[in-house]
């Protein structure tokens, strides 16, 4: 057997070691050269039909949503103990017809006397075992002081109002009184609308639902009751007049108030709760189950300043219930729908032949749609032996977590769970979010710290861009457009004129913020010396984008930590929303088809191929003569007409056409009291017929006593006016107590205030008073200063403004026959009617 030679095995050899070495760095960099990231390639066509898929995918979610209406049932269909669009429509009729039906008017007393009548035939068709009672209730005076909303911090007087109220029970079960019901809509309406939406339409399904409900009762365990009550539209006084001295008021376990803040569509719960009986109630058996939590989130916050009944029963009587609201076509909104309708209404002029183009603007199903979810909800609830619990003060219901959170899939299904279990599981959320987090960043180092801080910078960019875009568009549209809100007649330009600009705007913020996070990537990877500039390059793109979706992602998990801390019901959205990780990437074509969308909806409102407002969606106006005594004592009324709009916009084109020496400009700030009006147009041609200054309010002092403490006696004179609104300087006067006759109807129990002033708003009936008296308490350091010239600059102590309801004088009417066709009257509990007096005490009377 032969040995190897040893030599051949064991000595070195440094030529074969060099090859070796050499051969294995060239299979490294063949390995390295041969590594590919592949990222996917997608055509500019792809992503324009992803694009045009995802648009047209939220068009059809929204009429799904919002305009799938059931068809509306005839009486015949329905039978006895159903509900009928066709039969309720009837009422809407009826009601519209009288024209506007104003608390003093008399159409509201034609409105009351048609409902009564109503429910006396429902009295008399009702099952023999049904107990049905029906009571018109008079009121004849009363105050209230809410603590939140619109009318917060405000003092309300009411006088001479008139409700009716059904109540519906087994006749053989009395004890079922002792537990009600409360459904209640409001019959009253604006001075400047019939009242198609806001709330003929309310009170008509409440009408066929009492009509239905007389079939059923038989068999229920707690009573209902139905009000219809007037003093609604001026501060909430129908249904605090009814909790506070109605006696079956105290029977009440659950309110339901309808509403509208437009006309028909869906009528979806605007408030539920706090104790989320009714609305889990709600949810189990409502055919069409409409409403989401956010819209109550956005009420309670302040954003919409409006005001629903609603709001008396929950904050003065401390019921549990929900607040139903019509919401379709907001903007023609107490509005009617042209100056010729708007003349003959307020002349009363042929009211009962008006074509009411309001009432086409109410949907087909949107009554079968309240009435058939209602129907359901009343049959369940009414048999129910838990109502008492729901009677559960606020306080306890808050502090306990138990309200619920809430909301519809696309109008089918409605998901709704407790705020505890809410808290629960968004707590866990939180907490799994934060650990991952934690550990992510020490895993990471400084170099995830820092790269977080980039992609959170990303984020804030992409904020301030998105609404810096959207706030220059909102400049752009004045300067090419003849109304800064060129969309109100046709919505959907809302996504052109200011989603368009908002996307891009995020897009340019994110992108910078792109930029900035990838340069620091470059940097740190250039460290790095075993990958090929071309992985690299892949690896920081890829690196980046992930950073930006993690700050997306910690976006929201802050939302939701903050939602959650401060129990905001709608916060479950950041549980499902993620921020899309390819903004900064976005591709050119998408970029390209925003800004088109941008440019053309520019184009459409230059060109006005659509107008900003049509006869259907109106701008919203006031025409009020105005009796201006705010002057000086002695000195000779000033008298003109005042034309302007809460709607923002100039009115130069529109006064070129009416023709009656109107002024425009803000060289005359008004002040209603209420509000005040910057920018409007005055004439003073033609303004001294109309009114008499028999009419003008006065505001007497009869006793000044210089004590301890100055106490200050006034009386006040409103004559004619059954509306006016006084404002008391606050920071003259500490307190004040407020007579009507003999009765002292406000107290001495110290007041708030809004900026400096305390309102108080009266509005009555016929036969409301007209003389009061006012008694000031003046703060002690308060001080009477006699300089002229520091007077001018005073403020005066006392400010009222009177209206005359149903007083047109002929300069007003004159204007009103040349309104635009796009014009129309504006009314609200705040709003001055077409005749208004203005006065005040000066602080050195």
């Amino acid at each position: 057997m032969r040995r190897r030679p040893e030599s051949s095995s064991t000595a070195p050899d440094t030529s074969a070691k060099k090859s070796s070495g050499t051969s294995k760095t060239d299979e490294e960099a063949k390995l390295n050269h041969g590594i590919q990231i592949r990222t996917a390639r997608r055509s500019g066509f792809t992503w324009l039909t992803l694009f045009a898929v995802i648009i047209y995918s939220s068009w059809a979610v929204y009429q799904y949503q919002y305009e799938n209406l059931p068809v509306p049932l005839t009486a015949e269909q329905a039978g006895k103990r159903g509900f009928s669009e066709v039969a309720a429509m009837k009422h809407v009729k009826a009601l519209t017809e009288l024209g506007p039906h104003t608390i003093g008017s008399d159409a509201i007393e034609l409105a009351l006397q048609y409902v009564l009548a109503e429910l006396e035939n429902i009295k008399k068709t009702a099952h023999w075992e049904v107990d049905v009672e029906v009571d018109l209730f008079h009121v004849n005076v009363g105050a209230t002081r809410l603590d939140s909303g619109m009318f917060v911090d405000r003092t309300i007087i009411y006088s001479d109002l008139d409700h009716i109220v059904l109540r519906m029970l087994p006749k053989y079960a009395p004890e079922a009184r002792e537990n009600a019901i409360l459904v209640s809509s409001h019959i009253d309406t604006v001075f400047s609308t019939e009242g198609a939406g806001d709330c003929s339409s309310c009170v008509s399904v409440m009408l066929e639902l009492a009509r239905g409900i007389s079939q059923w009762a038989h068999g229920f365990k707690n009573a209902v009751i139905f009000l219809f009550n007037t003093g609604e539209e001026e501060g909430l006084s129908g249904a605090h007049s009814f909790i506070t001295q109605h006696p079956w008021s105290t029977t009440i376990r659950m309110a339901i108030d309808l509403e509208a803040m437009g006309i028909g569509g869906k009528s979806a719960i605007f408030q539920a709760g706090p104790h989320p009986l009714a609305v889990e109630t709600f949810a189990s058996v409502a055919k069409y189950p409409s409403g989401n939590i956010i819209f109550q989130d956005i009420f309670s916050s302040g954003v919409i300043k409006s005001a629903t009944d609603f709001q008396v029963y929950r904050e003065v009587a401390g019921l549990s219930g929900l607040d139903f609201v019509y919401a379709d076509h907001g903007a023609v909104y107490h509005t009617k729908t042209s100056g010729r309708l708007a003349r003959e209404a307020l002349s009363r002029c042929k009211l009962r032949e008006l074509d009411n183009d309001k009432l086409k603007l109410l949907k087909s199903g949107s009554l079968q749609h309240l009435g058939e979810n209602m129907l359901a909800f009343l049959l369940q609830i009414a048999t129910s032996s838990h109502l008492s619990k729901a009677n559960a003060t606020v306080d306890d219901i808050q502090s306990s977590h138990d309200t619920a959170v809430y909301y519809d899939i696309l109008g089918q299904y409605m998901v709704i769970y407790r705020q505890r279990f809410a808290n629960m599981l968004h707590i866990s959320v939180i907490l799994q979010s934060l650990l991952i987090w934690t550990t992510s960043l020490l895993m990471g180092g400084s170099t995830a710290a820092v790269s977080l801080a980039f992609s959170c910078l990303s984020n804030i960019l992409m904020w301030i861009f998105s609404i810096s875009f959207s706030v220059l568009a909102a400049f752009i549209l004045p300067l090419i457009s003849s109304s800064p809100l060129p969309y109100l007649s046709i919505p959907w330009l809302v996504l052109g004129l200011f989603a368009a600009p908002a996307f891009l705007g995020a897009l340019t913020g994110q992108h910078l913020g792109y930029l900035v996070l990838k340069r620091y990537l470059s940097h740190v990877y250039a460290k790095r010396k075993q990958l090929s500039p071309a992985i690299q390059a892949d690896l920081i793109k890829l690196e980046t984008e992930r950073w930006l979706f993690k700050a997306g992602s910690l976006q929201w998990l802050v939302l939701l930590a903050v939602g959650t801390y401060y129990k905001i019901g709608s916060s479950y959205l950041a549980l499902v929303w993620l921020v899309p990780p390819a903004f900064a990437c976005a591709k050119t074509s998408i970029v390209l088809s925003t800004c088109i969308l941008f440019a053309l909806s520019l184009a459409v409102v230059f060109s006005g191929i659509i107008p900003p407002f049509t006869e259907e969606t109106a701008r919203a106006v006031n025409v009020v003569h105005v009796v201006d005594t705010t002057g000086g004592f002695g000195e000779k009324p000033n008298s003109y007409i005042s034309l302007f709009s809460l709607t923002p916009g100039k009115f130069t084109k529109e006064v070129e056409e009416i023709k009656e020496g109107f002024v425009c400009g803000r060289h005359k700030p008004i002040d209603y009291v209420t509000f005040s009006v910057k920018y409007g147009c005055l004439t003073y041609d033609g303004t001294e017929e109309g009114w008499d200054e028999s009419n003008i309010p006065t505001l007497d002092v009869v006793k000044d006593i210089n004590g301890d403490k100055r106490i200050t006696q006034v009386k006040i004179d409103t004559k004619r006016s059954i509306r006016w609104f006084l404002a008391i300087n606050t920071e003259e006067i500490e307190d004040f107590t407020f007579n009507v006759g003999l009765e002292e109807l406000v107290a001495a129990d110290g007041k708030r205030s809004i900026d400096g002033w305390h309102t108080i708003q009266a509005s009555g009936g016929k036969n409301a008073p007209t003389k009061f008296e006012l008694t000031l308490f003046w703060l002690q350091n308060s001080t009477r200063r006699s300089d002229k010239m520091v007077q001018s600059e005073q403020r005066p102590l006392l400010r009222i403004r009177t209206d005359l309801p149903g007083v047109v004088t002929p300069k007003v009417e004159t204007v009103l026959e040349k309104f635009p066709p796009w014009y129309s009257l504006f009314g609200k509990s705040t709003s001055p009617h077409t005749l208004s007096f203005l006065s005040s005490l000066p602080i050195d009377f």
